[in-house]
């Protein structure tokens, strides 16, 4: 009788703790995850910053010049780091509930989410670096 592990099937067994441990992390190592920010709004808030174990989501109002400003380095963002942090934009003007609720008053203002907490905030449009900074503090 041969004792030795069957490789195919400890490949199996790798992966297969690999999920469970991803899982257990609060997301899956399969989960993709989109390489551009998606829109959020008053309708699909919690449910996306629920879903995704890492959320940024840019406040912003179409008329506001510094929005624009930060709206690149959010789209560069996403795609550096697409598999490990979801960005969304949030057109404040269009959804009051969720500006509300979170008490924005100056824009733009960045919401740092994990699993739906808020773990941190960055209000006004700053540097790339600093932003980045900020975002990298919260991922594992």
């Amino acid at each position: 009788m041969n004792t030795e592990p069957d490789p195919e099937l400890e490949k199996i067994r790798k992966k297969k703790l690999e999920n469970i441990q991803a899982t257990a992390a609060g997301h899956s190592a399969e989960q993709t995850m989109p390489n551009a920010p998606i829109a959020v709004d008053d309708g699909n808030f919690e449910q996306l910053t629920r879903q995704h174990w890492l959320m940024v989501v840019d406040c912003w109002a179409p008329w506001c010049g510094p929005c624009h400003m930060v709206a690149p380095i959010i789209d560069e963002l996403a795609r550096t780091y697409a598999g490990k942090v979801v960005f969304g934009k949030l057109n404040v003007d269009e959804n009051p509930q969720v500006a509300g609720r979170f008490g924005i008053m100056s824009i733009p203002t960045l919401l740092i989410m994990k699993r739906g907490k808020e773990v941190d905030r960055i209000i006004e449009a700053l540097p790339k670096q600093v932003i980045e900074a900020r975002i990298r503090k919260h991922i594992q």
